[in-house]
């Protein structure tokens, strides 16, 4: 039997890992610990309490950041989060079918999402609102997904924002085939006339959670990225429950030690961490760019809210858990280095929180007074080009609908 370290953390040489049925207490605890604490490859910028930690290999890709760009990241992620917990609450009071909470996960989207160049192209799962909202996508655009008015009503292509994936996992295989069209359109790895790496290269980002790890299409995306080159980041999001599961009950090794198996770099990065999640997925992004690529980027996180309002996270976590990840809130580590270390007064604080309210306000209105979509709607945009089946299709419906108003009128 191997040690507890070697269960969760296996290096070369270091011993096989184990391989009985059953974990045992000390290899349980073990995997709980690394959970909890990250492990000691995690990079992190910007710890809990607000204090900047000097990274040699990833400062220079966060040069750029000065008080100006601190406060919009941070503003970024306060009306995020007002948004997000407005549209929980209009779940709650029907106006919205269900609601998918990104609560917590605040710094890993809008760090990522900010690290993303116009070019780029971001293949979402259905929680990435504020990847959304850092690609200029109106928020208002995602509540008629969730209202079931709207099938993703946003210009992609003008975005570099795909629409919302609700198969788990198959999001990893479009973003695939989409960054090997990209390389084999000659996007990636060119030079300007100086020599220097091209500033129209592309690359693309796609995001998924800890449960998708272990399926399927996420593997095969794995698989034929790594085979071809793909300029392609991998951004997982391990929220640490897959819904009711664990992590832990996923996976033997954390998740970014994956990649190694498939030929590409993994790497661990604090999801709470507006800061590190900016620049790791810079520096991911350039690798595919100059054809370097793929990357898996693990974002250690939480989700501090449920899966889904469907869901009831008190059946399956302890409340000290929760307790004890409130500690690392994304948002108050940047508040407490804007004001100690920059010395942001209230001030400025108080306006984004008005900012944050009046963004809540403006989707309420928008989301209690949304028109429902005429019934022939559902035949929109089904194929590219007309269809003769859809057509007759649709007007037998109609046909069908009109003999319950006419009599009704009788």
């Amino acid at each position: 039997m191997s040690s507890p370290e070697q269960w969760t953390r296996p290096e070369p040489g270091a011993g096989p890992a184990a391989t009985a049925a059953e974990p045992t207490p000390e290899q349980v605890k073990a995997g709980l610990r690394a959970t909890t604490e990250g492990g000691p490859e995690l990079t992190q910028l910007l710890t809990p309490e607000g204090e900047r930690v000097p990274s040699e290999q990833f400062d220079p890709y966060v040069a750029d950041v000065d008080i100006d760009v601190l406060c919009g990241l941070y503003r970024d992620m306060v009306l995020v989060r007002r948004g997000d917990r407005e549209a929980n609450h209009m779940q709650r009071q029907g106006q919205l079918g269900i609601w998918v909470p990104l609560l917590g996960q605040e710094a890993a989207q809008i760090g990522s999402g900010r690290a993303l160049k116009p070019g780029d192209m971001a293949f979402p799962s259905y929680r990435e609102h504020g990847v959304a909202f850092t690609r200029g996508v109106d928020f208002k655009e995602l509540l008629g997904i969730f209202r079931c008015t709207d099938q993703s009503g946003w210009d992609f292509q003008r975005h570099g924002f795909h629409p919302y994936t609700i198969v788990i996992g198959n999001q990893v295989l479009n973003a695939t085939g989409y960054a090997m069209g990209q390389k084999f359109e000659g996007k990636v790895g060119n030079t300007d006339g100086d020599g220097r790496p091209s500033s129209t290269d592309e690359a693309t980002i796609v995001y998924f959670g800890d449960g998708a790890t272990s399926q399927g299409d996420v593997h095969e995306g794995f698989v034929w990225a790594a085979v071809y080159d793909a300029p392609v980041v991998f951004f997982c999001q391990n929220n640490q429950w897959a819904i009711s599961e664990p992590t832990e009950r996923q996976s033997r090794l954390p998740l970014y030690q994956r990649a190694r198996g498939y030929g590409f770099p993994g790497i661990r990065v604090d999801g709470n961490d507006v800061l590190g999640c900016l620049a790791v997925t810079r520096w991911a992004l350039e690798e595919c760019r100059h054809g370097n690529g793929p990357v898996l980027i693990e974002a250690f996180t939480y989700r501090m809210d449920a899966h889904t309002t469907t869901d009831d996270p008190t059946r399956y976590r302890l409340s000290d858990e929760l307790e004890e990840w409130k500690l690392k809130d994304p948002i108050e580590r940047v508040r407490a280095h804007l004001t100690r270390r920059h010395g942001i007064e209230q001030d400025f604080f108080d306006q984004v929180q008005a900012d944050a309210d009046a963004f809540a306000a403006e989707l309420r209105d928008f989301c209690f007074n949304m028109p429902d979509p005429p019934p022939e709607r559902i035949f929109s945009n089904v194929y590219a080009e007309p269809s003769p089946v859809l057509d007759a299709q649709r007007e037998e419906y109609l046909a069908y609908l009109g003999g319950f108003v006419e009599a009704g009128e009788r």
